[in-house]
C-alpha cells in the first residue's frame, strides 16, 4: 500500500499493520470530511486564480470533491486505516476519479495547515452551534422567569437559608453566566476565524499562492501571519474547549441545585417524567437522572480540556505527530455540552415551581433578618450594633420557636424605644422582599427591568 500513501515515495518496505492501526485517525477525524472539502475547493480554485491550474482542471476538481461529498453523506464511501486520515482519503478518491488532475490538488499546501485549516472551520462551525443552543437556553430561563414571576423562593448562602429573592431573579442569574459564556464564545471566534492554510508544511511555499482568496472563499477575518506558528497553534482548540468546560460547570451548578430542591426534604421542583426516570427495585422512586449526568458529564468535559492542555506541554514549534491526539477531546466536549445545552433548555421548560410547598415554608429560617437589620441601621443604629441585636433576637426566636414578627413589644423596644411600631414595616417575607432597592437587586421592580431587558436583547440575540 505504500504506493497510495501521501508520503510512500521515500519508503520501499511495507508499513508494519501495527503502526497503521496506532498512527490511524480516520476512525475519528472522519467528522472533518465536509470542512476538508470545502477547503479543498476553495483551494483549487485559488490555484486556477494564480495559474498554477487551468479553469477547466479546478471545474472537474471542485465537482469531483462534491461528489465524494455526497458518496461520504449517503454511506457509501469505504475507509482504511492504511489511508491514515480524511485528508489521504479524499485526496486518494479524487486520484482514483480525476488521475494526474486530482494530483494537482495538493500543491502549495501540506497537510500540517490542511488539517489545522479543517480543524478551525469544525471548530467554527461547532462554536456557533453551541452559541445558539446557549441562546435558546436563555430563552428558556427568560421564559421560566416570566412564569414564576410572583414566587419567592429562600436564597441561600452555605446551603443554609439567607434572604428572600425571587424564582424570577434567581433564574436570569443563570441568564448572566449564560451571556458570559456567549460572550466568551464570541471572543474566542476572533481567534479562530484566521485562515491558516497556505502555510504549508511550516516555512510557506515558493509557488505565487493567493491565501486572501482563500480566506474569503471560506469566511475567515484575516490570515495567519507566520508559516512556523500555524501548524502548531492549538490556542484556538484549548480556548474553545476552555470556554466549553465553563459552560459544563455553569450547567452542573444548576443541575445540583435542581437535584436538591426535587427531593422530599426541598420539594421545590416537579420535575417532567420525561426528563426523569425510575428504580429496577423501588416501584416509587423518580430518578433526576438527567440532572445528574448533565453534573456529571461535566468531569469529562473538564477531563477533555487537561487532555489538550498536557497534549502541547513541552511541543516545539511546527507540526509533530502529538497533535493528532487533539481532536478526540474536542469532538467529545463538543458532543457532551451540546446535549447537555439541549436537555438543560427542555428541562427548564417543562419544570414548575410547586408553589404552595415553597409558600408554606417561606417564613422559616428568618429570611426577613437582614433586611431588619438594615432597617434598623436606617433608624440610625450602627451596623455592628444592630447587626448583634437581630442576632439576639433570632437567638430568642429560637428559644420561643416562633418568628421575628411573633416576638413581643418588650423584645423590640429593648433595642430602641418606638421601634415596636415600626418593625412590621420590614418583618415578614413579603415586606422584606418589597425593602430592596439597590440595582441588580431581587427588588420585584428591579426584576422586572431586568426581564424586560432580557427579553429586548435576546430578540436581538
Amino acid at each position: 500500500m505504500s504506493q497510495h500513501k501521501t508520503w510512500g515515495g521515500r519508503f520501499s518496505g511495507e508499513t508494519d499493520n501495527r503502526v497503521e492501526a496506532f498512527t490511524e485517525s480516520i476512525s475519528f477525524d472522519r467528522r472533518l470530511y465536509r470542512h476538508d472539502i470545502l477547503a479543498s475547493q476553495a483551494h483549487a480554485r485559488m490555484l486556477a486564480e494564480v495559474g498554477l491550474l487551468v479553469q477547466e482542471e479546478t471545474d472537474q476538481i471542485v465537482a469531483a470533491l462534491g461528489d465524494i461529498a455526497g458518496r461520504i453523506e449517503r454511506g457509501e464511501f469505504e475507509y482504511s486505516i492504511q489511508l491514515e486520515d480524511i485528508h489521504t482519503h479524499v485526496e486518494r478518491a479524487l486520484i482514483d476519479q480525476l488521475g494526474d488532475v486530482g494530483r494537482k490538488l495538493h500543491t502549495g499546501r501540506s497537510r500540517n495547515d490542511q488539517i489545522v485549516t479543517d480543524v478551525k472551520l469544525w471548530t467554527r462551525d461547532a462554536l456557533d452551534d453551541i452559541t445558539g443552543k446557549l441562546l435558546d437556553l436563555q430563552n428558556a430561563l427568560v421564559d421560566m422567569a416570566d412564569r414564576s414571576r410572583d414566587v419567592i423562593l429562600p436564597g441561600y448562602t452555605h446551603l443554609q437559608r439567607a434572604q428572600p429573592v425571587l424564582a424570577a431573579h434567581y433564574l436570569l442569574a443563570y441568564v448572566e453566566k449564560t451571556q458570559r459564556d456567549r460572550d466568551r464564545l464570541s471572543d474566542t471566534r476572533r481567534r479562530i476565524n484566521v485562515l491558516p492554510l497556505g502555510a504549508a508544511a511550516l516555512a510557506g511555499t515558493s509557488l505565487p499562492i493567493n491565501r486572501d482568496s482563500v480566506a474569503r472563499q471560506l469566511g475567515f477575518d484575516s490570515v495567519a501571519a507566520n508559516s512556523l506558528d500555524v501548524s502548531s497553534d492549538r490556542d484556538f482548540l484549548i480556548e474553545f474547549v476552555f470556554d466549553l468546560s465553563l459552560i459544563a460547570l455553569h450547567l452542573a451548578g444548576w443541575a445540583e441545585e435542581w437535584i436538591l430542591w426535587s427531593t422530599t426534604e426541598f420539594n421545590f421542583l416537579e420535575l417532567p417524567d420525561a426528563f426523569c426516570t425510575g428504580s429496577s427495585i423501588m416501584p416509587h422512586k423518580k430518578n433526576p437522572d438527567v440532572l445528574e449526568l448533565i453534573r456529571g458529564k461535566s468531569a469529562r468535559v473538564v477531563g477533555d480540556l487537561q487532555r489538550l492542555l498536557v497534549l502541547i506541554k513541552g511541543l516545539p514549534l511546527a507540526y509533530n505527530r502529538d497533535l493528532q491526539e487533539d481532536k478526540e477531546a474536542l469532538f467529545d466536549a463538543v458532543d457532551t455540552v451540546s446535549l447537555s445545552l439541549e436537555l438543560a433548555a427542555g428541562l427548564i421548560r417543562t419544570t414548575k415551581f410547586r408553589r404552595d410547598v415553597i409558600a408554606a415554608r417561606l417564613e422559616d429560617g428568618y429570611l426577613d433578618a437582614t433586611t431588619f437589620m438594615e432597617f434598623l441601621v436606617k433608624e440610625g443604629v450602627p451596623l455592628r450594633s444592630a447587626h448583634e441585636a437581630v442576632g439576639k433576637l433570632v437567638k430568642e426566636c429560637e428559644e420561643r420557636q416562633c418568628r421575628l414578627a411573633d416576638l413581643p413589644k418588650e423584645s423590640f423596644e429593648a433595642i430602641r424605644a418606638g421601634l415596636a411600631a415600626k418593625v412590621h414595616q420590614v418583618l415578614g417575607v413579603k415586606n422584606a422582599l418589597a425593602a430592596f432597592q439597590s440595582y441588580g437587586s431581587t427588588a420585584p421592580a428591579e426584576v422586572e427591568r431586568q426581564m424586560a431587558f432580557w427579553r429586548e436583547r435576546l430578540e436581538r440575540r
